[in-house]
């Protein structure tokens, strides 16, 4: 994917979770963006944190910049939760993401599909009749090269695989998807001090037959792509880098 009219700029504040005070690089404007994650990413909108603006004005908006992206060290990390689904949507209808175990040849990929009282994000159907159920999920959050999710307690999250079980018994496939939105990776992992319940449930559901698997990408200011896949691991220590700030 790529955004268009990409300016860099430095991160100021966070009023909220939903904006944040940047200055244009380039003019020294100061501008009022929005964030496109909800998450907490604490670790990585430090002040004077370089960050990259899409400019898309338009009169139904209270912004004209969306931010993206964030620099931590010399690597960027995206940031926009909406951009995980479409990635995983395309790359396993082109292959890039391969979905271990599936029954049959990928023939389509339907987005936002309900089962019970979840709407999961992808449902694949193959050639051979069989159906299977993936819950897409960004992973922005890293340590010492160990990605982990959450970064913050998410209800829904625990709600989806909870169903997603339900459907392995219902007779679906079922898969995690965590789309890691960084390059630089040794591991994924649950964020288990931060939501214990979810690694449980993930560790349940693995010995009932749900696959959990995470695919990193190369990230530019201007441009997000899958590159491949990176070891899931439930049981991987992580250290939170937000736990002294």
């Amino acid at each position: 994917m790529t955004y268009p009219n990409v300016h860099l700029a430095h991160f100021i504040d966070r009023p909220n979770r939903f904006i944040a005070e940047c200055r244009l690089q380039e003019t020294g404007e100061m501008v009022t963006v929005h964030v496109k994650n909800t998450g907490r990413c604490k670790e990585l909108f430090h002040p004077e944190a370089e960050v990259a603006l899409s400019y898309q004005p338009s009169p139904k908006r209270k912004t004209d910049y969306d931010l993206i992206a964030v620099k931590k060290a010399a690597a960027w990390i995206n940031i926009d939760s909406q951009v995980p689904n479409a990635l995983a949507a395309r790359a396993i209808q082109d292959g890039t993401i391969v979905l271990p175990g599936l029954k049959g040849a990928v023939m389509s990929v339907k987005r936002e599909q309900r089962f019970a009282q979840s709407q999961f994000d992808i449902l694949v159907e193959t050639d051979t009749g069989n159906q299977a159920f993936v819950e897409v999920k960004g992973m922005t959050l890293e340590n010492e090269g160990i990605g982990a999710f959450p970064d913050a307690p998410t209800l829904r999250g625990l709600k989806h695989v909870t169903e997603l079980i339900e459907a392995i018994e219902a007779g679906y496939q079922s898969y995690v998807l965590f789309v890691v939105q960084f390059e630089k990776i040794t591991s994924a992992t649950i964020h288990t001090a931060m939501q214990p319940a979810l690694a449980q449930m993930i560790l349940s559901g693995q010995q009932q037959g749900l696959s959990v698997i995470a695919y990193n990408c190369s990230v530019t200011p201007a441009t997000i792509a899958i590159e491949h896949q990176v070891p899931f691991d439930v049981t991987q220590t992580f250290e939170d880098p937000n736990s002294e700030r």
